[in-house]
């Protein structure tokens, strides 16, 4: 109970309460002799004020007893006399010690800084339990390291370098320790986090420009064209919210709309950051505004901006993490003090962790370890009483599959005494982040995370340097040498691309799998053995075995499916073994080295460029700007997480903009569907399916339309008082604020990425598809993305024809035909249906050849033209080049299964026109989006 209750104290401490505490703490150890002066002084301030109230009461006792005329009492007035003789000694005394109490506070406040400065960085750090349950730290724990650090800086006898110096030393010290417990993705995040933190209590820092930074604000509509076609829709309204916020960009949106030159150089540059903005905006604007520019014309550059300004505002070491530093963490940990490896996808720290305890002397019998899982916690219990007798070393693995042995470790844990436990003694966990891990241990451990390397090179190299690979007598011993070499590089390079392939999200996969080192080393093992059995080349027995089983065990999605197939082909085949000239993608770069020493391989290797291009990965080049994109949205969501649902101003400012976007929110809303007349004008009918389709739909609608209409009223009785601010309301506050859609809303919603201006557009757009359809029948065109249950309807096109022509519907499908755009559609097709309102991520649609074809650069998205959707036989289908393209409702792409059978993302494959093979498209990561993010 202790550490829960120390952690009620801690998120309820004051700013000014730890600002105190930490104050004493520096002056205590920095000048001794003044905090004990002080501390003398209060006793003696005590001491007096004990005396006055006693010659008070003595002289209440004379005053009460004394009979007759008091002037004749000698003994009334002896004690009154001394009394008063007292009294102005202790005066005397208070004057003087309040003197020197001004003096002593006056020193003691020259040492603020540096404690108002540290309580801005442990609330920081506080903030991150926000973003992974295991970035925990507390208290204790960070005054200990601030003592570490007042002890072991550079001392100076004048106060203000003094300061400068130690304000430095712990900042460092800070982020070095924090940093060893974050994963690489939040390394940048903890840096810009502590600088805005540090510049925001200076006052050099806005609220609402900061909030601007990482939402690019809230707005529902946009009275002002957008003047130019390349210039995307989301950025030019969030360059109408910025002129708006503050007068430093007054007339921004309008020098954007009359220069196009400066601002298209910009928008086209590939270093924003070498670039200056155009005319006055370069002087005008500070560091931090300049960023907000650039959020809203490249968000997806504002990493290198970040940098930039953490290195400008604390210091180039605060965006150069330190390196992994096992030694280092293990010389911070005790016999009673846990050391924890948070683990990430591809990491497996026991190696390392394997070689030091031979180094440190406790390799062999005295490190036992045990992966944690069912059944295992009584083995664990063992173990751990054995070395804390013993003094040897424990490492439990995989804490987050044992969930309910936890509370059991916590308790083990909490028991430790330094007494009572070998000083030998150290308990080493791994886990992968878990809600469920003890929060105590993760406070009081030390936290470590390794994360392997990124980029294909050193992938590669990691790969060639672990076992088997790096054991000479395995690597030189196949029978069939050259094929084993040229095919293990081959394999090598496959496990590198799967893994690399997850940063560029669903690009890349639609489902992020963890795949690691185990599944190298067995598919490694199996190359090696088959090639040693058979005399051809098993191509398809390896392939199979690598494929579907080794890697393809972890595939769950179909369309991944494909994919991970598709990258092997390009590695294990003949061509990769028969031909020296083969290369593994269009630059030329990469390719299987010829037959040689390992060495050689390893240099191979060491002249690879460090940074590889999409195309290696078969992917567009465009694929980068989506994964920069998704690495801003990342930092900014998290960020998000640590604000809680402060916004920009006063609570007066907040409530304002709050009760407006609400009452425009529930302006823009038409009143809910009259379902009862829509089904008396569309009865169910066996030959128009459609009209269940509708007035389902209709039904669907309501129900979310009535969440977001009670709860935003609901919200505007809150601020006024009305009502209580519940929990969901406060869900509510935090989203509207952050111009996210809230958690409540979405529970009864279709999918939908977008931010909330655009989604209560995009739902007024669903809504009044809908009540068109209702008042002037069966549209002629169907918009497919304004439906709330889209298989309803691709159900409902099949269904019309199998009854139409009385034919069991389960022998239909769909061929698809993308039409002209001078179709005329003034009427619908006979049979199946027109729909639009499609997306396609990955590629575009080439209107002259009416084929798929190659994105152009920097357009992310394009306008998939009209498709007619034509249900006939499964033979029927003329067989054609085609890609079989999958159609989601949102750019994440991975669903869930939901109770209908269908996936919460997923609609349908479609059979789109391609002149390529249908690999090629695969591997880019084609698909229809039924909706875009902004």
């Amino acid at each position: 109970i202790a550490p829960v209750l120390e952690e009620a104290v801690v998120s309820t401490q004051s700013t000014g309460g730890l600002e105190d505490q930490l104050l004493g703490i520096v002056v205590a150890r920095e000048k001794p002799e003044l905090e004990e002066e002080r501390n003398e002084l209060i006793i003696q301030s005590a001491n007096n004020q004990k005396q006055l109230k006693e010659i008070e009461d003595k002289i209440l006792e004379v005053l009460s007893s004394s009979e007759g005329n008091i002037l004749e009492d000698e003994t009334a007035i002896q004690v009154l006399s001394s009394s008063k003789v007292l009294a102005n000694e202790i005066s005397e005394k208070q004057e003087v010690a309040a003197v020197t109490e001004k003096k002593i506070n006056e020193t003691r406040q020259m040492y603020l800084p540096i404690a108002v400065h540290s309580s801005v960085l442990f609330f920081t750090i506080s903030d991150l339990a926000a973003i992974d349950p295991m970035y925990q730290y507390s208290l204790p724990w960070f005054i200990n390291l601030f003592i570490n650090a007042i002890d072991n800086s550079e001392p100076n006898e004048d106060i203000a370098k003094r300061l400068v110096i130690l304000t430095d030393y712990f900042t460092d010290l800070l982020y070095r320790n924090i940093c060893r417990s974050l994963f690489e993705k939040d390394k940048l995040l903890f840096s810009f986090l502590m600088c805005s933190n540090i510049l925001k209590n200076k006052k050099k820092m806005n609220d609402d420009e900061w909030r601007f930074l990482l939402t690019g604000g809230v707005g529902l509509d946009n009275p002002n064209p957008n003047p130019y076609a390349w210039l995307p829709p989301k950025a030019w309204d969030e360059f109408t919210r910025l002129t708006e916020l503050n007068p430093s960009f007054k007339g921004l949106r309008q020098h954007v709309a009359a220069h196009e030159d400066g601002w298209k150089k910009l928008y086209d540059s590939t270093e924003p950051l070498e670039e200056s903005l155009p005319e006055k905006w370069e002087s005008s604007l500070s560091q931090f505004q300049k960023m907000m520019v650039i959020r809203c014309l490249r968000p997806d550059k504002i990493t290198p901006f970040v940098q930039n300004f953490v290195k400008t505002n604390l210091g180039a070491k605060f965006v150069e993490p330190p390196p992994f530093d096992l030694p280092g963490s293990f010389s911070d940990s005790s016999n009673i003090i846990p050391l924890i490896f948070v683990l990430s996808p591809g990491a497996d720290p026991m190696v390392a962790l394997m070689k030091f305890a031979e180094d440190q002397g406790f390799g062999g019998p005295k490190l036992a370890s045990l992966s944690l899982g069912q059944g295992q916690g009584p083995i664990a219990v063992k173990m751990l009483e054995n070395a804390i007798k013993m003094g040897t070393w424990v490492v439990l693995q995989n804490c987050h599959l044992s969930v309910s042995w936890m509370p059991t470790l916590e308790k083990i844990c909490a028991d430790l005494h330094p007494d009572s436990t070998h000083p030998d003694f150290r308990l080493w966990l791994t886990s992968y982040p878990s809600p469920a891990f003890p929060i105590p241990i993760l406070q009081n451990g030390v936290k470590m995370t390794n994360e392997p390397p990124k980029g294909l090179k050193a992938n590669l190299g990691r790969s060639y340097l672990a076992d088997p690979i790096c054991d000479q007598e395995f690597f030189n011993s196949c029978k069939q040498p050259k094929a084993f070499k040229k095919l293990l590089f081959g394999l090598c390079f496959f496990h590198a691309t799967v893994q690399e392939r997850r940063q560029f999200g669903p690009l890349g996969w639609n489902i992020p799998y963890e795949f690691n080192e185990t599944d190298l080393r067995i598919s490694v093992k199996q190359l090696r053995m088959f090639l040693n059995q058979y005399e051809e080349l098993p191509i398809d027995a390896i392939s199979y075995l690598t494929g579907e089983c080794n890697y393809g065990g972890r595939v769950t999605d179909s369309h991944d499916r494909r994919v991970i197939i598709g990258i092997l082909q390009n590695f294990y085949n003949h061509e990769i073994v028969n031909d020296d000239n083969y290369k593994f993608s269009e630059s030329g770069k990469y390719f299987a080295p010829k037959d040689g020493e390992y060495d050689s391989y390893l240099e191979f290797i060491k002249g690879l460029p460090i940074l590889s291009k999409p195309e290696v990965f078969n992917m567009h080049s465009n694929a980068d700007i989506t994964k920069d994109q998704k690495e801003t949205n990342m930092l900014f969501d998290s960020i998000l997480l640590t604000e809680g649902t402060g916004g920009g101003g006063g609570g007066g400012d907040k409530d304002s903009v709050l009760y407006e976007v609400a009452e425009g929110i529930i302006t823009k809303l038409p009143k809910d569907f009259d379902t009862e007349a829509a089904l008396r004008k569309y009865p169910t009918e066996y030959k128009q399916s459609m009209n269940t389709v509708l007035v389902q739909e209709m039904g669907r609608f309501n129900v979310l339309t009535e969440c977001v209409r009670t709860s935003l009223i609901n919200l505007q009785k809150a601020i006024k008082g009305l009502v209580v601010m519940s929990s969901e309301l406060e869900d509510v506050t935090a989203a509207v604020i952050n111009g996210k859609i809230p958690g409540m809303w979405m529970a009864k919603s279709y999918p939908s990425l977008k931010p909330l201006g655009s989604y209560v557009n995009d739902l007024v757009m669903r809504l009044k598809f809908l009540q068109d359809w209702c008042d002037d029948g069966v549209p002629n065109i169907f918009w497919v993305s304004g439906f709330y249950f889209t298989q309803a309807f691709i159900t409902g096109v099949k269904q019309n024809y199998a009854r139409k022509y009385t034919i069991p519907i389960d022998t239909l499908s769909f061929d698809y035909e993308v039409m002209r755009e001078d179709l005329d559609t003034s009427k619908p097709p006979d049979d199946g249906a027109y729909i639009n309102g499609l997306f396609v991520d990955g590629a575009r649609w080439c209107r002259e050849k009416m084929v798929l074809a190659e994105s152009t650069p920097k357009v992310l998205f394009d306008t998939m033209p009209m498709i007619w959707m034509k249900p006939m036989k499964k033979l029927d289908i003329p067989d054609r080049s085609i890609y079989w393209c999958p159609v989601y409702k949102t750019s994440e792409r991975r669903g869930t299964l939901s109770t209908t059978g269908h996936s919460t993302n997923f609609v349908i494959d479609m059979r789109i026109a391609s002149d390529k093979p249908e690999m090629h498209w695969v591997l880019r990561g084609l698909a229809l989006l039924c909706q875009l993010d902004d």
